[in-house]
């Protein structure tokens, strides 16, 4: 259908999981793509994969300004322009009663899933294509509390407040900002939060949430990369600030 024809689209976290299959749609859709993730022997693996001279890749720490700035400055050198962002990048932190966290893992949860959107809207947005469209990946923990992961709770809640005042800044020139709340997917991300809540059998974590699914499974990452499409796609010209949920009906229960 070519959705993104021509389109140039940045993915941070593109190196695995959701990033990765937006990465792979994305292009079959017609975009070109800058491909940004901090572990440098992954994203070269993704970007190898793609085998199109379409995608470049830029290693870096979303959380850290000069390294935004780089990511964004050899897009616009290679591309000429940015008409799409998908901030995708994330860390899920650990599994700890609030009593018990650590500050230092706590501080890093929030650079790196909610500083890092802050960085993105201040650097990318003014140097975007009017007209463009930013999406940003929150949890459908950004909507709602649980027990254990009070850091990567609060950095979710945090993308949509930054979503929301992104979408009113940037609306006089039909920038569109909107968010997408994941439940659990099959992620290596998913993977390490199993094995935090239950060491010596991950399936037992994994059937407590399907539990609480009423499609009793996990989302595959094109499903949320399916959505990211939709609103990165000119389909998408009159919704902005919008929050996304795509959890199998998590959030309902």
């Amino acid at each position: 259908m070519n959705m993104l024809q021509d389109k140039v689209v940045i993915i941070t976290g593109a190196a695995a999981g959701i990033g990765k299959a937006a990465a792979e749609l994305f292009l079959r859709e017609g975009a070109q793509l800058m491909l940004v993730d901090i572990d440098r022997k992954a994203l070269q693996a993704t970007a190898t994969s793609l085998q199109s001279t379409h995608v470049s890749y830029c290693v870096a720490d979303v959380s850290k300004a000069a390294d935004v700035q780089q990511y964004l400055q050899k897009t616009l050198d290679t591309f000429g322009t940015v008409d799409v962002f998908f901030c995708n990048a994330g860390i899920e932190g650990l599994v700890r009663p609030m009593a018990d966290y650590p500050e230092e893992m706590f501080d890093k949860v929030i650079a790196v899933n909610l500083k890092s959107v802050w960085l993105s809207c201040k650097y990318i947005l003014p140097r975007m294509s009017d007209g463009g469209s930013v999406i940003i990946t929150s949890s459908v923990a950004g909507l709602k509390g649980f027990e254990g992961l009070g850091a990567y709770v609060a950095s979710k809640h945090g993308t949509v407040g930054l979503m929301r005042t992104a979408a009113l800044e940037f609306a006089d020139r039909e920038i569109r900002v909107n968010s997408i709340h994941p439940g659990p997917v099959h992620t290596e991300m998913m993977r390490r939060v199993e094995k935090e809540i239950s060491p010596k059998n991950i399936h037992d974590a994994q059937k407590g949430f399907e539990a609480a699914i009423p499609f009793k499974r996990y989302a595959k990452p094109e499903d949320i990369a399916a959505l990211a499409l939709f609103l990165a796609s000119d389909h998408s010209t009159y919704i902005t600030g919008c929050t996304y949920v795509v959890d199998g009906g998590m959030i309902c229960k």
